[in-house]
């Protein structure tokens, strides 16, 4: 009988740092389209010694009987080897669904697409009844999956309850983030309801200039990525001036993206490459991947600006940190205040007017249309955690169902969502929640910035400064603990409300 190899807590550090770099480059290889059939389980099987009750039950005790400041750091190694364990017991079962979705065809006007393709073209497809059409067929091959999602979600659901001691799952998050997810919800509500007005506004007048006469009252989530182009004004917004026209939004914040051998970009576009844009920091600050498919319009711009935001955060982060405050968090929250304020960059009129030649009016207009998605995006995920918090409320209970999931976010975003999309649009871990305190927070930094820099932060020097040392911290800091050093409590909405009612 075999004896589990139990580590201390820096011989695990070491360990868990080569795994997760193994995992992290398969993940990256399949999602960019390199490969088409996933190995993580031969990975997970590769470090099984990783994942083990005894190392679990040896870090819990370490924790126990350190400082504060180390606690912290074996409390994050901890939680990554309950998500291994859990995962070396899920990892084949996984695998064969990303597989089976990777192989996955539909056919659309007599051709065959991978899905993925499928759900790519969407953003590009100018007439609104092929979106439709494409829209559901693709919807109905995805909604295939759901019995596979939801018995992995149960799986995953009673192993993370049993290796971390916590039942429930809104309890177990909210422990993990160290915030009330019900009262954030809650907050999110209230800026909903404070800015609806201002939203009915944009959305009628940006639905009739995106969409056209032929739209129903309430369009379908079907043309949501064609919106996000805003197509329509893509000879503005051209595919092959994105990656020149980021450059040098970041060079003007002091950001060298192109010499930085850090971050690796990936701008190729290739048949099973996800349309999702996204970074994978297999080793930060060492190696961190930029993976965008652009396909025209302006999310291009913002998609890129967005994802430079988590690449020279990562990549940014001081290298003498100990690897699990450079590569390990309690949550999502934090980078992605780097990546929404990046991204806001494409909603200053000026921006629009200095790079694209448009007159005031033009550039004001355009800026008010990403003001409107941004909007949109913001209501679709307050409605989106309401949902959540339902779901996994009653899932023991009921097994996990879609109710009333089309019904909140359509309501909230006046977008028709498919119940048969609950699952696919369901991220792990409640991320629609790190995504939200994100919002609230880079507005309260833009808020700031605007006043400590003054109107032109977003092409000043200065900016880029006082990010690059927000970025040298790391993992480290909680996204609340940034509201309180620039001066806000965490959870003031006002900014934001500002924003989404400008």
């Amino acid at each position: 009988m075999s004896v589990a190899t139990v580590r201390t807590p820096a011989e695990y550090e070491d360990r868990l740092r080569t795994y997760l770099f193994e995992r992290a480059e398969e993940v990256r290889a399949v999602r960019v389209g390199e490969k088409e059939v996933s190995e993580r389980a031969e990975i997970v099987a590769r470090y099984g010694d990783l994942f083990s009750r005894e190392q679990l039950d040896a870090l819990r005790a370490a924790e126990d009987g350190a400082d504060a400041d180390e606690r912290e750091r074996i409390y994050r190694l901890r939680k990554a080897c309950e998500a291994g364990v859990a995962d070396q017991e899920l990892s084949e079962r996984k695998d064969e669904l990303e597989n089976a979705i990777l192989a996955e065809r539909v056919t659309f006007k007599g051709e065959e697409l991978p899905l993925r393709t499928a759900q790519a073209k969407l953003a590009v497809m100018p007439e609104y009844g092929d979106r439709e059409e494409l829209g559901n067929i693709q919807a109905d091959a995805s909604a295939k999956f759901n019995e596979r999602r939801r018995d992995l979600l149960r799986d995953d659901d009673e192993l993370a309850a049993e290796l971390s001691g916590i039942g429930d799952p809104v309890e177990r998050n909210e422990e993990e983030k160290g915030i009330s997810l019900r009262t954030l919800a809650d907050r999110l509500q209230q800026a909903s309801e404070k800015s609806a007005d201002a939203y009915a506004t944009l959305r009628d007048r940006w639905f009739e200039r995106l969409l056209g006469d032929e739209r129903t009252p309430m369009p379908s989530a079907f043309h949501v990525s064609y919106m996000r182009r805003l197509s329509p004004l893509e000879a503005t917004y051209t595919k092959d001036r994105a990656v020149e026209v980021c450059m040098d939004t970041l060079a003007k914040l002091g950001f060298d993206l192109a010499s930085d051998t850090r971050i690796k970009l990936d701008l190729d576009d290739r048949p099973q490459k996800s349309p999702r844009a996204c970074v994978i920091a297999s080793d930060a600050p060492e190696v961190v991947h930029l993976i965008t498919r652009a396909q025209g319009g302006l999310h291009d711009y913002q998609a890129f600006l967005h994802e430079a935001g988590h690449a020279l955060h990562y990549a940014g982060c001081d290298p003498n940190l100990p690897y699990t405050f450079r590569n390990l968090s309690r949550d999502h929250a934090l980078t992605e205040i780097y990546s929404f304020i990046l991204e806001a960059i494409s909603r200053e009129p000026e921006w629009h007017s200095q790079y694209f030649g448009l007159s005031d009016e033009q550039a004001k207009q355009n800026a008010e249309a990403t003001t409107f998605l941004e909007a949109l995006l913001y209501r679709r995920y307050a409605a989106k955690l309401g949902f959540e918090l339902d779901f996994w409320g009653r899932f023991r209970e009921d097994g996990g169902t879609p109710e009333g999931y089309s019904e909140k976010i359509g309501e909230a975003t006046g977008v028709y969502y498919r119940p048969d999309n609950y699952l696919a649009d369901m991220d792990a871990g409640f991320y629609s929640a790190d995504y939200l305190r994100a919002w609230i927070r880079s507005a309260q930094l833009r808020e700031y910035l605007a006043k400590e820099i003054g109107h032109d932060w977003w092409r000043s020097e200065q900016t880029g400064e006082r990010l690059r040392d927000l970025f040298s911290e790391g993992t480290r800091p909680a996204s609340e603990e940034i509201a309180a050093r620039i001066g806000f409590d965490p959870l003031d909405t006002e900014p934001l409300v500002s924003e989404l009612s400008a």
